[in-house]
C-alpha cells in the first residue's frame, strides 16, 4: 500500500526551475538587445528625417553587426570559462593521482560540512573515489558539472539567433510603417515586445510578470528616447 508521500509525488512532482537559469539568461540577453539595440538605432536615425531607405539600411546593419558581435562575445566567454575548467580539471587530476589519501580526505570534508557525520562522510568519499574520483571532485568540490559544462559553438548560436529573433522585430515595423511614423510605430511595437519578453522571461523562471515587463521596458524607453533625441539634434543641425 502508498503512503500519501509516495501517492503525492507520483501525481504531483516537484518541478524546480533553477535548470532553466543558463538558458533562459541567454535566450532573454540576446533577445533583449535585438530589440533594444535596434530599434534604438531605427528610432534615432527616423528622428534625423532621413529617407526610408537610410533607416531600413541602418536597421539591417544593426541586426547584422549585434548579431555578430553577441556571437562573438559569448564564444570568448564561454570558451575562457571552458579553457578555466579544463586547467582545473588537470590540477585536479593530478593531485588525485599524486595524493589520493589527502584527496579522499578533502572530499570527505566537503560532506562534513554539509551535515554528515564523519563516519559516513568518510564512507561516502571513498565509494566515490572508487568509483570515479575526478568527476566526484568536479562535482563536488570545483561545482563542475557534466550537464552544464560550456560550450561555446551552442552558446554563440543560440545568442546570435536570439539578438536576430528581437532585432527583426522592430525592423519589420520600420519596413512597413509610412515615413513619417517609422519613430512613433517602431517604438510602440518595441514597447510591447519588451513588454511581453519581460512577462515571458518571469513567468518561466517563477517570478513577478509584472515586475518582469516593467524592468525591461523601462531600459528600452530610455534608450529610445535618448537615441531619439540625439536624432532630432542631428537632423536639425543637418
Amino acid at each position: 500500500m502508498k503512503s500519501s508521500l509516495d501517492t503525492h509525488h507520483s501525481h504531483d512532482p516537484e518541478t524546480h526551475l533553477s535548470w532553466r537559469s543558463g538558458w533562459l539568461r541567454a535566450a532573454v540577453l540576446g533577445a533583449n538587445d535585438g530589440i533594444v539595440s535596434t530599434a534604438s538605432l531605427l528610432v534615432g536615425v527616423a528622428s534625423s528625417g532621413v529617407s526610408n531607405d537610410y533607416i531600413l539600411i541602418a536597421g539591417i546593419a544593426s541586426v547584422v553587426a549585434g548579431a555578430m558581435s553577441m556571437a562573438a562575445g559569448e564564444y570568448v566567454s564561454v570558451s575562457s570559462q571552458a579553457d578555466t575548467e579544463r586547467v582545473d580539471l588537470e590540477i585536479e587530476r593530478r593531485e588525485l593521482r599524486d595524493n589520493p589519501d589527502y584527496e579522499t580526505a578533502e572530499l570527505s570534508a566537503i560532506y562534513v560540512g554539509r551535515g554528515l557525520d564523519p563516519e559516513l562522510a568518510r564512507q561516502v568519499a571513498e565509494r566515490l573515489m572508487e568509483v570515479d574520483p575526478l568527476a566526484a571532485h568536479a562535482r563536488d568540490e570545483l561545482g563542475i558539472s557534466r550537464l552544464r559544462r560550456p560550450r561555446p559553438v551552442q552558446a554563440a548560436l543560440a545568442s546570435m539567433a536570439a539578438f536576430v529573433s528581437g532585432g527583426v522585430v522592430p525592423l519589420l515595423v520600420a519596413f512597413f510603417a509610412p515615413q513619417s511614423h517609422v519613430a512613433t510605430s517602431v517604438a510602440a511595437a518595441t514597447m510591447l515586445s519588451l513588454a511581453a519578453l519581460g512577462m515571458i522571461s518571469s513567468r518561466l523562471g517563477g517570478a513577478s510578470m509584472l515586475r518582469g515587463a516593467l524592468r525591461v521596458t523601462f531600459w528600452g524607453a530610455l534608450a529610445m528616447i535618448l537615441t531619439g533625441a540625439i536624432g532630432t539634434v542631428a537632423g536639425v543641425s543637418i
